[in-house]
Parts: C-alpha cells; sequence; structure tokens
C-alpha cells in the first residue's frame, strides 16, 4: 500500500482552523465526511473514542488519529496543516500543527498497520515536517509525502 492508494492532493487541507483537540478531530471529521461519504458524527465519534484509549499525538508537532470506519470499502487518508497549533495531549506535551487523519475499514488489518507505519514514518522525519510547515500549496505537500513515501518503499 502506498499513500498514493490512500489520498489525493484533494486530501490535503491547509490552513485548518481549530482552538482544541476535539474541535480539531471535529473539523477532520467534517472534511473526512466529504471525502468518504460517510456520515460526520459517526467517523467523529469512532476517531475520539480511538483518542480515548490514547493520545494519537506523537511529538514534534505531530498526530495521526485514526479509526475503523464499518461502513468503508477502502482505506482513506486526509493530511491537515493547521493555521495555528492546539493542544493535543501529545507524549512530548508539545502542540500539534501536522495531522494526518487515516481511515480503515473495520477487516483491514494489514493495510491499515501498513497505512499507520508510512505515515507515522512521514511524520516521524523532522525535515519533512519542516517543508510541510513551509509549504502552502496542497499539490506540493501531497508530491512530497508521495515522494517520502516512495523512498522509503526502496529502503
Amino acid at each position: 500500500m502506498k499513500i498514493s492508494d490512500i489520498m489525493t492532493e484533494k486530501n490535503v487541507v491547509l490552513g485548518l482552523k481549530a482552538n482544541s483537540k476535539r474541535q480539531l478531530l471535529q473539523e477532520l471529521s467534517d472534511k473526512a465526511a466529504e471525502i468518504t461519504g460517510i456520515n460526520e458524527r459517526t467517523i467523529f465519534d469512532i476517531v475520539l473514542e480511538r483518542e480515548n484509549l490514547g493520545s494519537t499525538g506523537f511529538g514534534g508537532g505531530t498526530a495521526l488519529p485514526h479509526g475503523r470506519i464499518p461502513e468503508l470499502d477502502k482505506v482513506y487518508g486526509l493530511f491537515a496543516k493547521l493555521n495555528a497549533p492546539v493542544d493535543f495531549e501529545a507524549v512530548d506535551n508539545k502542540p500539534v500543527d501536522l495531522v494526518f487523519l487515516l481511515l480503515s475499514p473495520e477487516g483491514s488489518g494489514a493495510d491499515h498497520l501498513t497505512a499507520l507505519a508510512q505515515i507515522s514514518r512521514i511524520l516521524k522525519d523532522e525535515n519533512t515536517c519542516e517543508k510541510l510547515r513551509q509549504m502552502n500549496n496542497g499539490e506540493e505537500i501531497y508530491a512530497l509525502q508521495i515522494g517520502r513515501a516512495s523512498c522509503r518503499e526502496r529502503e
């Protein structure tokens, strides 16, 4: 599975505004509903339930909220660059400004884990994150993520 299998440049949201973690998850759920056709409340409830198990903010200003949605037919990814960082209860206690939402069908064990691993590698790379923070074009951000994932696949 590649990043290009789960998203397009249309799945990149720039300048997302949120004042809290909960509001951020709500905004992401709303955007994901547009892409997936799944009710935004269903997405929000599942992502929030997963988040309540432990924060998916893993440091360096990044977070990877995710959930398994029974009605989905494939894995979807959505990348958001926030207008201003928000407290996400990350492991390093730093606010988050780069977020990748991953939604998978309930029975997609291997695909879900593969996508989580690929996205995690991208978001843990400080140089890549710095480039993402400097970019203001959805197509460029998408291309950087695809290129970064492709490099990892060859390693």
